[in-house]
């Protein structure tokens, strides 16, 4: 059995486009045992947070930086404004796993990695794509400090047939005839974990699942389980999710929940045919979140075969709110879409004709839900309300964290690395080679870790698409795109229901005047940014805007 005083192994586990409140420890009624078991005897941090998007996220998380300074000031696409918007990880920075792997872990990296330009889509010529991976614009994980690697370098796809599905350097086909990613990832994360514990050593495995995000796709006894159980609707949903937020101690009593979002119909309003077929479709997401869980249980099960479960920390997240995208049948989404394996079309779009689960389909759940996922914050991914960048925060280590309890610490994607260095006992390169390395801008909430306070130096400042946010103390200012500024009390009033900004006019300056000092060191643009490719890649063109969802057109 591993002794406190080890390095501790540490298993980093992050889900893609799942909501505040979509485990069962944050209040929800999705079945979650596996992370409910870790909340019971670890932490929960309410107040982590994410940058309001994927690969920003993934950028951020993996060097300490903001996304911007770590060269993802957008998504994966060179805006051609300067390193800030290039679209993928710059070369001056350090990764987790570079710092871990010279500090003597065993790396792995299973699942979703974006944070690179796009290979080729499902037409491209296998050896057209082969020749880009690891090529200036397309850094791959065994470049940036991952021994081994299985997943998909770009953001989304089939779950039964991932397209650009890769294992070390090679792509590769799924495998089985029952495959299913998130299966798949949880499986060879298992593996990483085994090598580096035969190996002696202490390993970091980075677990990057693609569930919940879209498109709508389960094993069909999971979706089963949640057959009737949307039938209430949203407004139920949310009501219910906010009474177990507030029993569990997640948010206090005297927050308001925010009204349900303009753009989502009330559910008594929706016929009994559309009411059908949007209970079908959060069944099937809650039955992506339920098969991830199962798998995060493997992986537990796993850590107490190979015997270093008691100091392995194991950290649970989201990459961004619940997402708000509606797909198009004719539209952006499209070029995600592959056949299936046996070669059956696939039908894009957020149809009521097509019933949602199996792999012939490719929907999102729509606004209207991932306002019942932000319970009880408003607004979505690629915001910076509450909504779209608060993260369940889940920490177990045996070792260290002996009994349950929830933090309230301000934390963000960009602590992460220097958490793990300071744990690990791991020290940052400054240069590689003749190229200089940043430093981070993250700080160790390691201290919160072994029940010590732990309280932010430095404001902690976010932007995406124009919509920008400062969080000082209890303070926090933000602004959503192209609207004013805005100022609320995070210890009254984090669902952002009462602005404060006229009552408080000079500390929303103080604020204001430190965000804007903060976006011009780290190389934040003016939104829209002028670049033909940053106006193509707008919310409003890539996903359809919250007003266009199913839904709400009835």
């Amino acid at each position: 059995m591993s002794t406190p005083h080890q390095r501790p192994n540490i298993l980093l586990v992050l889900a893609d486009d799942l909501g505040f409140s979509d485990i069962g420890c944050y209040g929800s009624e999705i079945e979650t045992p596996h992370l409910d078991q870790l909340a019971a005897s670890g932490l929960r941090f309410t107040q982590m947070y994410n940058t309001s998007r994927c690969c920003p996220t993934r950028a951020s998380l993996l060097t300490g930086l903001s996304p911007h300074r770590a060269g993802v000031g957008h998504m994966v696409e060179d805006f051609g404004v300067g390193p800030a918007y290039q679209g993928y990880l710059r070369e001056d920075t350090q990764t987790i796993g570079e710092l871990l792997r010279q500090a003597g872990y065993h790396t792995g990296l299973s699942g979703k990695w974006h944070v690179n330009w796009a290979v080729g889509g499902p037409s491209t010529p296998l050896a057209e794509k082969e020749a880009k991976v690891g090529k200036p614009g397309y850094p791959h994980p065994l470049q940036r400090g991952f021994d081994r690697f299985y997943g998909t370098m770009a953001g989304a796809g089939s779950f039964f047939n991932p397209f650009n599905l890769m294992e070390q350097d090679r792509f590769v086909e799924p495998e089985g005839d029952n495959y299913y990613y998130t299966d798949a990832i949880s499986a060879k994360a298992i593996g990483m974990m085994e090598e580096a514990v035969a190996d002696g050593k202490p390993f970091f495995t980075h677990v990057c699942y693609t569930a919940p995000h879209w498109p709508l796709h389960a094993h069909p006894a999971d979706i089963e389980r949640y057959k009737d159980r949307y039938l209430c609707g949203w407004d139920a949903i949310r009501a219910q999710r906010h009474q177990k937020m507030q029993d569990l101690g997640i948010v206090p009593r005297e927050w308001t929940l925010t009204e349900r979002d303009e753009y989502a119909p009330p559910w008594e309003s929706l016929d009994e045919a559309t009411r059908q077929w949007e209970a079908q479709r959060m069944a099937v997401y809650a039955a992506q979140i339920t098969c991830m869980d199962r798998g995060i249980g493997s992986m537990l099960d796993a850590l107490d075969r190979l015997g270093v479960r008691d100091n392995t920390i194991v950290m649970f997240l989201s990459d961004n709110g619940g997402c708000a995208e509606y797909l198009k049948e004719d539209g952006f989404f499209v070029r995600y879409s592959v056949p299936t394996r046996d070669g059956r079309p696939t039908r894009v779009g957020n149809s009521m004709d097509i019933t949602p689960g199996p792999e012939t389909t490719f929907m999102s759940y729509g606004l209207p839900w991932a306002n019942a996922s932000n319970t009880p914050f408003r607004l979505y991914k690629h915001y910076v309300h509450e909504g779209g960048i608060a993260t369940p925060l889940v920490v177990s280590w045996p070792a260290v964290v002996k009994s349950a309890r929830i933090d309230d610490s301000v934390v963000h994607v960009q602590d992460l690395m220097p958490t793990f260095a300071d744990l690990a006992g791991a020290t940052a390169s400054l240069s590689r080679g003749d190229q200089g390395i940043q430093s981070v801008e993250g700080e160790s909430f390691g201290a919160a870790l072994k029940g010590e306070h732990f309280e932010r130096d430095k404001p902690l400042c976010l932007e995406h698409e124009g919509n920008c946010a400062v969080r000082i103390g209890r303070w926090k200012a933000v602004r959503k795109y192209p609207g004013d500024w805005e100022l609320y009390d995070m210890v009254k009033d984090r669902t952002e229901v009462h602005d404060v900004s006229q009552q408080h006019a000079d500390k929303l300056k103080e604020l204001v005047a430190s965000y804007q000092e903060w976006a011009a060191v780290t190389g934040v643009k003016e939104w829209p940014i002028d670049s033909p490719l940053a106006k193509k890649n707008s919310f409003g063109e890539v996903g359809g805007r919250p007003e266009t969802s199913a839904s709400a057109r009835k």
